[in-house]
């Protein structure tokens, strides 16, 4: 029995200076871990941040090209029939589109399908537009017939996805 008291006294307390050695260990190793964490998420920032902020550009830039105003007066060419003006204007919204579609990684969902619809919109506007168009009708024709449906319409898909685009960047400042 004085053997047992004696293991205990030697182990007890031997116990106790190991676990508080222990706790002692694992608070210091999770304030490390935490700050290799911040400086992790810090760098991580500091690469992703330019990037995100370009991506914010190109978007904005996608956007205001495929704006049917601005996409009728650069692809206009007076020589140009109807049908081949319409051709030209789908065939400039869908390669700005998809030149951009790499964007979308940096972008929440919602924010990149208002990007998505913005696109549509005006594939739907140009589309529109050539439907009502004669066999002879001419590149200006489609484009006045753009310029109408587009002071006709109501929600303005291009307007909002900026705005989304924008909201979403301003997050970061």
């Amino acid at each position: 029995m004085a053997y047992l008291a004696d293991l205990l006294k030697i182990v007890l307390p031997a116990g106790l200076v190991i676990y508080g050695m222990y706790l002692t260990i694992m608070s210091f190793m999770k304030k490390e871990r935490e700050k290799m964490l911040l400086d992790l998420k810090t760098q991580n920032t500091n690469t992703v941040l330019p990037i995100r902020l370009q991506a914010g550009e190109r978007l904005c830039l996608l956007l205001e090209r495929i704006t049917p105003n601005n996409l009728v007066r650069r692809m206009n060419n007076p020589e140009y029939s109807a049908k081949e003006f319409y051709s030209q204007l789908l065939h400039e919204v869908r390669e700005e589109f998809n030149h951009n579609l790499s964007q979308q990684v940096y972008f929440s969902d919602e924010t990149w399908e208002s990007v998505r619809r913005a696109a549509e919109s005006v594939v739907t506007i140009i589309n529109t537009a050539m439907q009502d168009m004669p066999d002879e009708a001419r590149s200006i024709d489609l484009a006045k017939r753009v310029f109408q449906l587009t002071l006709d319409q109501k929600n303005d898909a291009i307007q909002s996805a900026l705005k989304s685009v924008k909201s979403e960047i301003r997050i970061f400042f």
